[in-house]
């Protein structure tokens, strides 16, 4: 009796002691990947695209040589208007298109937190634009925008990839050269900034963030 009693405690012993080489599935990485990019998707909004920033910074080069050449305070300004709207466009356009491609959710809590962290920079260098231009101070625009661009992006990005506010940082180091600067240099900042930072960050985030 003794001896049957002693194999069964031998036997629940081997069949609770964890084995020295446990059993991985074949799909365990897959698994954590799905896992990781769902968790990802709920917290940060993913949906930014580098494409779209790439060519949002083509345009604003174009945009800064056109305004370069025009005679006037108005006529520079009506261009650099048209291509805020036109990036507005770019912006919601390839959000849209990466979001679908990806299957990610458009307007989720995310999404919506970085547009309230982007809106009011953006809102408030609408009313400074008028206010400045009537005033005549055409030649303080340039750091307003950037600053306050660079502003929304790190309020905003904050709820999205990482090297989002790393950007917006850098639109408001920009911004602080421009006040620093001659006023005349004040259009190629912007060229530099809406232009050249969008590309260079936009094929970092195409490359790292899936487009």
């Amino acid at each position: 009796m003794f001896d049957a009693r002693l194999h069964r405690i031998r036997r629940f012993h081997r069949s609770t002691r964890p084995a020295s080489e446990p059993e991985v599935h074949p799909n365990i990485v897959e698994d954590l990947r799905f896992i990781r990019d769902t968790m990802e998707r709920s917290a940060a909004f993913t949906a930014v695209s580098g494409w779209g920033h790439v060519l949002l910074g083509s345009t604003a080069t174009a945009a800064a040589i056109l305004a370069a050449r025009q005679s006037s305070p108005f006529g520079w300004l009506r261009v650099w208007l048209a291509e805020a709207l036109l990036a507005a466009a770019i912006g919601l356009l390839s959000c849209t298109w990466k979001a679908n491609r990806r299957g990610l959710p458009l307007f989720s809590g995310p999404a919506r937190k970085v547009a309230l962290g982007l809106a009011p920079p953006l809102v408030a260098g609408a009313f400074l634009t008028f206010l400045l231009f009537r005033a005549g101070l055409v030649w303080a625009l340039p750091a307003v925008w950037l600053l306050l661009y660079g502003a929304g992006i790190i309020t905003g990005g904050g709820f999205s990839v990482p090297i989002v506010p790393v950007m917006g940082v850098c639109f408001m180091l920009l911004g602080g050269l421009t006040v620093l600067g001659p006023v005349a240099w004040g259009n190629w900042f912007l060229g530099i900034g809406f232009g050249g930072l969008h590309i260079v960050f936009g094929l970092l985030i195409a490359r790292r963030h899936g487009g």
